[in-house]
Formats: structure tokens, C-alpha cells, sequence
């Protein structure tokens, strides 16, 4: 069974389940190093207990006093993340059952589990027209839940205004962290990149996961229908066979646009299809966390 495959995943309607089942499988097809804690010095040992972890079991100490001690760590967060993550009505689209906002629910959510697993703190922000709900970073095990409760109670719905959202963020976040956007970044892109890039000057590092659903990638409709905007209550009446070429071209000089200036920026930006096995995404933080600092 493929943990990453969206059929499996939506099979699962415990978020906590598809959550753990999506950074465990990430986990065991990568190096260890990529996937430990960044911030954790040797303190003390203690004898072991029932339940311990072998792999903590300092054998060296066993040869020496035929006893079972367990090596302890002192732990400190090095890295403070805000997950941002769209909840406007046109996250509402799936052609397959799986919804832009259902692979991003998902994604904050296993990114969550992953953060908190390497001992870094994690918040959610939840925004439309405005910030719907705002969850500081913590970085305690117990966190995890008041984030999935959260991600699980929602549908998507409404307008965006993500970049006044991201501006206003940008002001009120007193310390410099991680911002990770999630979003189909539907919205005016001038607004979203002055948003994005005053996060950057205020000293945040940013991850963009841009996601679209397939067929808003490649347009495939044929017959004349009805197109529904799916945030405010506009219909229009259309010939796709007439109108293919203009989108696509307006699509790939807003996603040009994305990735040309984040680029200038040095924000991190991906585009990701709804169709994308879940693991691209986390992988693609990993990559992005083996190469963080701590300033």
C-alpha cells in the first residue's frame, strides 16, 4: 500500500492517522540525518524502562556495568514556523475527490507532525478574506492536536484577500521564523509577492507550496459548458476550445511571475499538482531544513 497515493489517503478520515502515515512513510526512505532533530546536546543517562527505544541504549555503558542506561538529551527549538494555509472557495476544487484544500489540510498537517518530531515549534494560520484563525508556534507533543482539531473542522469557503493577509502578517510577527504558504495563490500576484517579500526583509525565511488542481494545469474540458467562479457567484457560459490558449497563457505568466520574483527573493517557491504523491512535498522541506541555520 502506497502511504503517499490520495486514494488511501482520503480512506483515512482520522487527520492524525494520514498525518502519521505520510511523514512515517517519508521517513523510512530517507537518510537519518536528514530526518533527526537539529537541536539536541548529550546530558545524562538514566536506567532503562520498559517502553524505552533500543536505539537509545548506551552499549557502553552495559559492557561496562552489565546494566541498561538510557542516554538523554537536552533539547532547545532552533526553528519557529508559521504554516499558512488558504481556505477560500476556490481551494474547493477537485476534479477526482481530492480538493486543493483537502491536499493542503493534509500537507499542513503531516508538516506539523514533522516539525514537532524534530523538537521544532509549529503554528497554523488559517486565512480567506482575513486570518480566520491564528494557533502560535509551541513545541510541545501535545500541540499537534490543537492543530489537527483545527485543520479537521474546516471547509473551505468565501473570498481571498491573501495578500493584505500576508502583509498584515508580515507587520504583527514580532520574531523572524519559517512562513510556509499554502495556497492555489488565486489572488492578485502583486499584492501576495509585496506580502511575501516583507516577510523576507523583516528576516523570515518563506516556503510557497503552490497547488493546482490538474485540470486547472491543463484545461482539458472540450464541450461548451458553464464555468462557475467558485468564490463569488459569477457563472459564464463558454467554449473551452476557444478560450484554451488564453488561459494557459494567463496561467503560465502568473506562475512565471510567482517563481521569477521569489527566485529574487530567495523564497523558496513550488508549484504542486493535487495529483503530487505527499512525499515530494515533505521531501522538498527536508532538503530545505538540512541547509537551515539558526540565526
Amino acid at each position: 500500500m502506497n502511504p503517499f497515493d490520495q486514494r488511501v489517503l482520503t480512506q483515512m478520515k482520522n487527520l492524525y492517522l494520514r498525518a502519521r502515515s505520510v511523514v512515517d512513510g517519508v521517513m523510512v526512505g530517507i537518510h537519518p540525518s536528514q530526518a533527526k532533530g537539529f537541536s539536541s546536546e548529550f546530558e545524562g543517562h538514566r536506567e532503562y524502562a520498559p517502553g524505552d527505544e533500543v536505539q537509545h541504549v548506551d552499549w557502553k555503558a552495559y559492557g561496562k556495568f552489565d546494566r541498561y542506561f538510557i542516554k538523554e538529551y537536552q533539547e532547545t527549538t532552533h526553528l519557529r514556523a508559521h504554516i499558512l494555509l488558504d481556505m477560500s472557495g476556490s481551494m474547493g476544487y477537485a476534479s477526482d475527490g481530492w480538493s486543493k484544500f483537502d491536499y493542503g489540510a493534509t500537507l499542513a498537517a503531516s508538516l506539523s507532525y514533522l516539525l514537532l518530531k524534530q523538537q521544532d515549534a509549529v503554528g497554523l494560520i488559517l486565512f480567506s478574506r482575513k486570518i480566520e484563525r491564528n494557533i502560535a508556534p509551541k513545541a510541545t507533543p501535545g500541540h499537534l492536536f490543537a492543530i489537527l482539531k483545527e485543520l479537521e473542522g474546516r471547509k473551505p469557503g468565501g473570498e481571498t484577500s491573501g495578500g493584505e493577509v500576508l502583509q498584515e502578517l508580515a507587520g504583527s510577527l514580532k520574531r523572524r521564523g519559517l512562513i510556509i504558504l499554502i495556497s492555489d495563490l488565486l489572488d492578485d500576484p502583486e499584492k501576495v509577492l509585496r506580502g511575501l517579500k516583507q516577510m523576507r526583509s523583516r528576516g523570515s525565511d518563506v516556503l510557497v507550496f503552490h497547488l493546482l488542481d490538474r485540470e486547472e494545469l491543463e484545461f482539458p474540458f472540450e464541450q461548451p459548458a458553464v464555468f462557475q467562479d467558485l468564490e463569488e457567484d459569477l457563472r459564464l457560459p463558454n467554449d473551452p476550445q476557444v478560450i484554451r490558449s488564453a488561459y494557459l497563457q494567463t496561467l503560465r505568466s502568473l506562475m512565471e511571475a510567482y517563481q521569477k520574483t521569489c527566485a529574487s527573493y530567495l523564497i523558496d517557491y513550488n508549484l504542486f499538482p493535487t495529483s503530487y504523491g505527499l512525499d515530494k512535498a515533505l521531501t522538498r522541506y527536508l532538503t530545505w531544513r538540512k541547509s537551515f541555520k539558526p540565526r
